[in-house]
């Protein structure tokens, strides 16, 4: 936090923003030049295809080549977006553990001083432990329809 704030005084995030803008800029215009070049290759490939072919099977040849190119990126992203939605949903329930545990880890002493917090401690943790208890007898072929959270 003191590094931060050091930091915030000496100018230092400050040249690092217009650092991280001009790198922004740089990587637009070259991207932007990249694009037209590749425009450009594009146009002189279809004007050699048409001097080889004509100019109707030129553009038949193109067009073809960029909708099976489509087709092949949408495939490969339909068949890549399972595993990364199930590395998202697992890194979204370990952060919310994260969390959890942090949270009940800064409010243990102040439950800890009270003579309630003990019984404010076992509730809960009895009731996990009892749903746990539960989830481990249930049949695997059976779906506890009335837990929201296994939705």
């Amino acid at each position: 936090m003191l590094a931060l704030l050091a930091s915030l005084a000496s100018g230092e995030t400050v040249l690092a923003l217009k650092r991280a803008r001009r790198m922004a800029t740089v990587y637009l215009i070259a991207i932007i030049t990249g694009s037209i070049g590749a425009g450009f290759m594009v146009g002189a490939a279809y004007i050699w295809t048409a001097r080889k072919l004509g100019s109707l099977e030129a553009a038949l040849v193109f067009g073809a080549v960029f909708i099976v190119s489509a087709l092949i990126i949408l495939l490969v992203y339909k068949l890549t977006s399972g595993p990364r939605a199930r590395r998202a949903s697992q890194q979204r329930k370990s952060d919310l553990t994260a969390f959890a545990t942090a949270a009940g880890i800064a409010v243990l002493p102040t439950l800890l001083r009270r003579p309630v917090g003990v019984t404010a401690l076992l509730v809960p943790g009895l009731a996990v432990i009892a749903y746990a208890i539960y989830r481990e007898n249930m049949r695997k072929g059976d779906k506890d329809d009335t837990n929201p959270l296994d939705r």
